[in-house]
């Protein structure tokens, strides 16, 4: 049993002699063709970010790779998940592609989000301007799962902070992770998602942010964890990353990058911005250990970063678990006088049952202190009848399952990031964000909750007799539902009985 626990995790490698690396320094970024590019653009709003919503799951995966291509000097990539498929494999690629070109390539990964990928990480590793870092990783890696039984306090607490930064001069931050579900190229569940492509002060700070997770405590270089690749297993990554990209099952993905416009007009000045003052918001990666001190953790520094709330909080989360806590501090808002609305998933959109038990049994609490629920409807047939999916666009696909992360506060203030309104997000996992003060964005979220959302998602309200019902639209002769829709007796029973686990710390 002792071996077993060692090679579960208890047995990590040393971090004494790691490298040591830090951003480009700013005075080389300026001299890139992303530094040259923007500068104009930055002198004209002096301490100013510029930032560019990323909708369509499409435009998201170009946007990686157009950055990924026009980078000059260094890539720094942090994720969750890297999936194992097209749009993991081709992004696996086009950082080989920069490292050749001469570009240094740091990835740090969240090891929990590296199923099946470790032979193509290693040998990504055996590239001289390419290093690869896993976050709290697990040294047997099948199964993964005794590495939770070994070391549970550590292996719980994941890296959920997903940045992708070229030359210190541009960035993409938000809730999408590596992988085809994130990017609509699966015909199984979609996530709706947005991102934010960024230039500016802020940049310098994700690039510093990230600075602290290379070097924290739970970044292990991943030669040290996988087992070691051959110089061959290299060319073989290149070779199969340029047969996908010219495969009928990638000819979508290989069309999106050729026909986006983004790195391009980013270049030449015509890609829309918007100007604000953005705060960026992130755990001590220390949280990845349990040694954060509570003031460095991501919900403190969100309240204090907004300050007090005068009229209004429209939240987007797909995992709500708002705890009694939870539930007393939103009421606390509506008694002072402030509308409080929120969208999640739905049971039938929702991709994590515990999590929806979790939520569901805070739903009656929340509606008597006068918070608005609403629950995402799925476009998974036999669900799909929305004929008008305009709200989806919103958040970045025609898909199934919300993943967006996001809130307006005031119609002044917008939140875009990697944090959940969950017991997870605020103990567990490290996250990141972006607190925008642009009060053109912030409205733009207030009008999807006035004008779209009554029509595409469920209404939860109290009947008369107290008890839940779901509005299915905005007409006069919406169908009411006394229970909750699209489920089943056995359903129900499940949601009910996690409910009642005493697991809503983990969710």
């Amino acid at each position: 049993m002792a071996c077993l626990f060692t090679l579960c995790g208890c047995g990590l490698p040393p971090l004494e002699g790691r490298s040591v690396s830090q951003a480009l320094p700013t005075q080389e970024a300026e001299q890139t063709s992303l530094g040259r590019g923007i500068a104009q653009e930055l002198a004209e709003h002096p301490g100013l970010s510029g930032v560019h919503p990323l909708h369509d799951p499409h435009d998201a995966f170009a946007a990686r790779v157009g950055l990924a291509r026009v980078a000059e000097r260094t890539l720094d990539v942090q994720y969750y998940i890297w999936r194992n498929d097209i749009t993991g494999s081709l992004l696996f690629g086009e950082l080989l592609g920069a490292a050749q070109r001469g570009v240094r390539v740091r990835l740090l990964i969240d090891d929990v989000g590296t199923a099946g990928l470790d032979r193509e990480l290693a040998a990504l590793g055996q590239h001289p301007l390419i290093e690869v870092r896993l976050f709290n990783p697990f040294m047997l890696r099948k199964p993964k799962v005794l590495g939770y039984l070994a070391d549970l306090r550590r292996a719980n607490r994941r890296m959920h902070n997903k940045s992708f930064t070229a030359d210190n001069r541009t960035t993409i931050i938000g809730g999408r992770n590596i992988g085809d579900e994130y990017f609509g190229a699966t015909e199984g569940v979609l996530f709706a998602d947005l991102d934010v492509m960024a230039v500016g002060p802020v940049v310098a700070d994700v690039s510093s942010d990230f600075d602290r997770y290379w070097a924290s405590a739970s970044a292990y270089p991943a030669r040290d964890i996988l087992p070691e690749a051959k110089p061959a297993d290299l060319r073989a990554l290149a070779g199969s990353t340029e047969a996908l990209l010219a495969s009928p099952r990638a000819t979508e993905y290989a069309e999106s990058i050729r026909q986006s416009p983004f790195v391009r007009q980013l270049m030449d000045h015509t890609l829309p911005m918007r100007w604000a003052r953005i705060t960026m918001v992130s755990d001590d990666p220390a949280k990845g250990l349990g040694l954060a001190q509570p003031s460095d953790l991501i919900l403190p520094q969100l309240e204090r970063a907004l300050g007090p709330i005068h009229s209004s909080i429209d939240l987007v989360s797909p995992y709500f678990v708002p705890r009694a806590v939870g539930v007393q501090a939103f009421g606390k808002f509506v008694e002072d006088g402030v509308k409080v609305r929120v969208l999640t998933n739905s049971f039938e959109a929702t991709d994590v049952p515990a999590v929806h038990a979790g939520y569901g049994k805070r739903r009656k609490a929340l509606l008597e202190r006068g918070v608005e629920l609403y629950e995402m409807r799925s476009l998974v047939p036999p669900y799909a009848e929305i004929a008008d999916k305009k709200f989806f666009q919103q958040f970045g696909s025609s898909g199934a399952s919300l993943h967006a992360k996001t809130f307006a506060v005031d119609g002044e203030r917008l939140f875009v990031g990697s944090f959940n309104f969950d017991p997870r997000s605020a103990h567990l996992n490290t996250e990141m964000g972006f607190l925008i003060d642009s009060p053109e964005m912030a409205r733009q979220l207030m009008q999807i909750f006035d004008n779209e959302l009554p029509r595409i998602s469920y209404r939860v309200e109290l009947g008369a007799n107290g008890q839940l019902r779901w509005i299915g639209g905005a007409s006069a002769d919406a169908p009411v539902y006394e229970l909750e829709p699209h489920t089943t007796w056995y359903s129900r029973a499940l949601v009910t009985f996690l409910g009642w686990l005493p697991i809503e710390w983990l969710l």
